[in-house]
């Protein structure tokens, strides 16, 4: 029984350590939100309920912390996109995973000064999201037209594309705004012509 208590509370740091990581990143994305890239960190551990120490023992550079936030929106993506898939209509999972889309767009952007600063550049950082977020948005069309919801010919990359063009022109913190009615716009209109006509 003792050797068993002492390999539970052997793991139990571990479990305590991840959630303390995952709980900093969280109030590290608040945090670049409300403040940008340049956020204190000290402040970004107390918010986090954790002393300085633990929060560089995890992120030893500012730069680390910020590419972590970086990973983790990337890996909620993918992961909403699996979850979305198990509790939605396949077009309602389509829908809430593009709005989802545009907080990772304006989180990369917030985040985008501190990440050009990393050590060689940021060109791999972003090929290495490139496969879950396009395997996330592939598989999540390809259920909407197996279940007729959308019209066979939807590209994918097309929703994609046009959620990052009007970040890119829009002006001001509004164009989340216009993205999030955009959103509601493409599922409209990629829905079969007959689907429309009878709603």
């Amino acid at each position: 029984m003792a050797k068993k208590s002492s390999q539970a509370s052997g793991r139990r740091p571990r479990r305590d350590a991840l959630r303390n990581r995952e709980h900093i990143l969280r109030v590290a994305k608040e945090a670049f939100t409300r403040d940008g890239a340049n956020a204190s960190l000290d402040e970004i551990a107390s918010r986090a309920g954790v002393g300085a120490g633990t929060l560089y023992r995890h992120f030893p550079a500012r730069e680390a912390l910020v590419e972590a936030v970086y990973h983790a929106e990337v890996g909620k993506l993918a992961a909403a996109e699996r979850e979305f898939a198990k509790t939605m209509r396949p077009v309602e999972a389509l829908r809430a995973w593009m709005l989802l889309f545009v907080d990772y767009i304006a989180t990369k952007q917030i985040i985008a000064p501190a990440l050009n600063t990393l050590v060689g550049g940021t060109a791999k950082l972003y090929e290495r999201s490139r496969a879950p977020i396009s395997g996330a948005i592939v598989a999540l069309v390809k259920r909407a037209i197996e279940s007729g919801d959308v019209r066979k010919d939807l590209e994918p990359f097309d929703l994609l594309r046009a959620l990052i063009g009007v970040s890119n022109v829009a002006s001001g913190a509004g164009w989340q705004r216009s993205a999030r009615r955009l959103v509601d716009i493409l599922i409209a209109g990629s829905r079969p012509i007959s689907h429309r006509r009878t709603r």
